[in-house]
């Protein structure tokens, strides 16, 4: 049996790791407190813009170059992940989506010269950056630091280097691949063609996202709000004084909004996962020193017997 002097010790450096594991789950369940309600705030309106954005697809005028299907020969995937670690299986889960669209691609872009698309990569967090030039991958911008709750003036440099790359003719088709917040304890990694903008892609987006249960399903349902028009149903807009002016800026802010919500969701995603990670942790290392414990008072015990039984044994021998 171990000595009880190694027991303790181990007993120690337990007791001492359930402390900073219980202390990290704290901060992190206050972060993730007001990450989810940013997040939850944000989702009417960003659902709208997605509205908004499928109904601008399909108006019979000329639609700004971000709407414009072109032959695709560069696309480029923005991975969105954390700076730091500890959040269990978070990036992880982002990191096995985007390998497994790579497998699939090829199987579901028939028609498409997949062989000759060059591909370029935008690493949304320090985790990603990492993956992504462990891989070998081109990367071609990282975003880091975007704090703790995302605002839209660390969000904008994304969506603006995203749409002025496409605008430039850098990529011809943009890929997210991001983390959906759905509750506490489940986060759904997605993958997202966020360009060219498209009313099927938009239609997908909305079936994914938009929840199937709780207080704000029901409330869309009680509403009949579907936020997705239906196409037969769209009226012509009459857009003054210049219509191709106004939809290419509503057009940028709409997208921003997308990219913003994305972010906003694998915010709240981040956060949950790191709560539940260092709370399974933390009950873990409870667990591990209920038992060190238990083990260090039979080893005690057995040592304090031993020595009974020699005293015992040294006294009948001198009697």
């Amino acid at each position: 049996m171990e000595s009880p002097q190694n027991i303790k010790k181990r007993l120690r450096s337990v007791n001492n790791i359930n402390k900073i594991t219980k202390a990290m789950e704290l901060v992190a369940a206050t972060k993730m407190r007001k990450s989810q309600e940013i997040a939850l705030a944000s989702r009417p309106y960003a659902f709208a813009a997605l509205d908004f954005l499928a109904t601008v697809s399909t108006l019979n005028q000329e639609l700004p170059e971000l709407f414009n299907k072109r032959e695709v020969k560069k696309v480029l995937f923005v991975l969105v992940s954390s700076d730091k670690g500890l959040a269990g299986a978070f990036n992880s889960s982002v990191f096995k989506k985007f390998e497994k669209h790579e497998k699939e691609y090829p199987a579901s872009a028939k028609g498409f010269n997949i062989e000759k698309e060059e591909k370029f990569f935008v690493a949304v967090g320090e985790k990603a950056n990492n993956y992504l030039v462990k891989k070998g991958l081109k990367v071609v911008k990282k975003f880091v630091q975007a704090g703790d709750y995302t605002t839209p003036e660390q969000v904008k440099p994304i969506a603006d280097f995203v749409v002025e790359g496409y605008l430039e003719e850098k990529w011809d088709r943009v890929i997210i691949i991001s983390t959906h917040f759905r509750s506490t304890l489940k986060q759904e990694p997605h993958v997202r063609r966020v360009l060219p903008i498209d009313f099927d892609h938009v239609k997908e987006t909305v079936r994914e996202i938009i929840p199937e249960r709780g207080k704000f399903a029901d409330s869309i349902k009680e509403c009949q709000i579907t936020f997705v028009p239906d196409k037969s149903k769209i009226r012509d807009y009459l857009i003054e004084p210049s219509g191709k002016e106004v939809l290419e800026k509503l057009a940028k802010h709409l997208f921003f909004m997308q990219v913003y919500h994305l972010i906003l969701e694998a915010n709240a995603s981040e956060h949950s996962a790191r709560r539940m990670a260092m709370k399974t942790a933390s009950d873990n290392a409870s667990d591990l020193g209920s038992a060190l414990n238990l083990q260090y008072n039979k080893s005690r015990q057995s040592k304090i017997t031993t020595e009974i039984s020699e005293i015992s044994a040294g006294a009948e021998a001198l009697s």
